[in-house]
């Protein structure tokens, strides 16, 4: 057993769980103050829910091996299994091969993935859900939709470098995702449209309709959501070595060119390079880098980030133009750049690249691989939403979307001010 490894893999599980609280200062301070920890809470309701459902039977749906597990808890049912009890597991861990890390350390790896992937859905739909309605969805939606995309695309085994069991995506089509441009982002963008289209328009819904009361707080999101990123990329190497190092540096590089792409554009187009562009942009370029933070030297990931920071920049209208409110660019950031982190391997990608010489093949697989994750999520999620607004109903009233959720849902405000306030 190597202790190396094994912290190694630890400490970016914790790095990834920081990025779920991230998130949270990031959507929370973009919208209205009454609704702060309505918004809030659904990324620390997420935390709470996917973390309990991961142990009970997520990981055994994500990573089932062709019946060697049963498909309830962590090789076992509802997480008790003599291999992890006493002398058991630590016979178990002295016969590991040299390098090689505890299962529940990957174990809750993993989990981190599937936090905050759930949480990220929630962008698209801030200022009028109900909590309770949303717990329910993001209970179904993993157990349907990310569940089994984790093991389509995380779940496969190598030998002597090469992919011989695993998920569809990644063995089957050859589809290359490092940290998650597939399973993470486009899944949870998809899931984020049609949460949109189901729950519909906020009242007054036009453009500059989303002005963040809070600025500080988004950037500090960012800057928890960056350096949590680390752990995310790099940690999905499970080894401290070069590749992890490559993923470390372009996730350093890519989205710091992203923000310079998406400033760019917002000074082109408004005359004026705002902090919620900066702190937007460099996100879309964590976002786009994740799949490719491996397999790009480091000059092809700055290429990937300005482009996804430009294009990122401009997708975000496409809510106005197509008529769905996207009320925090979930659609614009994480779908769109998951898209175009994905395909860019199939152009820069070492060793497989179109542009470096090795044909259109892995582009062709990656668009395949993309198309059916987006496509699976977005039907997925409109239906179970679909449900969940016409059984118990998705969307507050209408007077207290406008008054503000906080006080109704949570029965707490994010700001006390008043002489009855100590």
């Amino acid at each position: 057993m190597d202790q190396g490894n094994t912290g190694f893999v630890l400490l970016t599980a914790a790095l990834v769980l920081l990025m779920t609280p991230g998130l949270a200062f990031f959507y929370g301070g973009m919208v209205k103050a009454k609704s702060v920890v309505s918004m809030m809470m659904l990324s620390f309701g997420s935390l709470g829910l996917i973390g309990v459902l991961w142990v009970i039977y997520g990981y055994a749906i994500a990573f089932s091996n062709g019946g060697t597990k049963t498909f309830v808890g962590i090789d076992g049912w509802f997480g008790i299994d003599t291999d992890y009890i006493g002398l058991a597991a630590q016979v178990k861990d002295a016969l590991a091969p040299t390098g090689a890390f505890p299962s529940l350390a990957f174990v809750a790896f993993q989990a981190t993935f599937a936090i905050i992937t759930v949480a990220l859905i929630s962008g698209a739909i801030a200022d009028r859900a109900k909590f309770g309605a949303w717990m329910v969805f993001a209970g179904i939606w993993a157990t349907i939709v990310y569940f089994p995309v984790a093991n389509w695309v995380f779940n496969f085994t190598l030998k002597d470098g090469k992919i011989i069991d695993g998920g569809w995506i990644v063995k089957d089509l050859g589809v290359i995702d490092f940290a998650g441009g597939t399973a993470v982002h486009i899944n949870a963008g998809a899931a984020g449209l049609a949460l949109a289209i189901v729950l519909g328009k906020r009242f007054g819904f036009s453009k500059g309709i989303t002005q963040p009361h809070n600025v500080p707080l988004t950037l500090l999101g960012v800057a928890l959501l960056w350096f949590g990123w680390f752990g995310f990329n790099a940690g999905s190497e499970v080894a401290a070595d070069g590749s992890a190092s490559i993923a470390f540096i372009n996730t350093l590089s890519a989205p710091a060119a992203a923000m310079l792409g998406w400033i760019i554009v917002e000074k082109i187009k408004h005359g004026k390079a705002t902090s919620i562009g900066a702190g937007s942009g460099a996100v879309a370029g964590l976002v786009a880098i994740t799949p490719a933070c491996q397999i790009l030297d480091p000059m092809w990931g700055l290429l990937l980030g300005v482009l996804a920071g430009a294009l990122c920049a401009l997708a975000i209208d496409l809510k106005f133009a197509l008529g769905f409110d996207d009320s925090l660019d979930v659609v614009g950031i994480h779908l769109v750049g998951g898209i175009v982190g994905t395909l860019f391997i199939g152009i820069f990608g070492r060793g497989v690249g179109a542009a470096l010489g090795f044909g259109w093949h892995q582009f062709l697989m990656q668009a395949w691989g993309a198309g059916a994750v987006l496509l699976y999520s977005f039907v997925g999620a409109y239906v179970i939403g679909l449900l969940v607004e016409k059984t118990i109903g998705f969307r507050v009233k209408a007077e207290d979307e406008i008054a503000g959720i906080d006080t109704v849902v949570h029965g707490e405000e994010a700001y006390a001010f008043g002489s009855d306030r100590v």
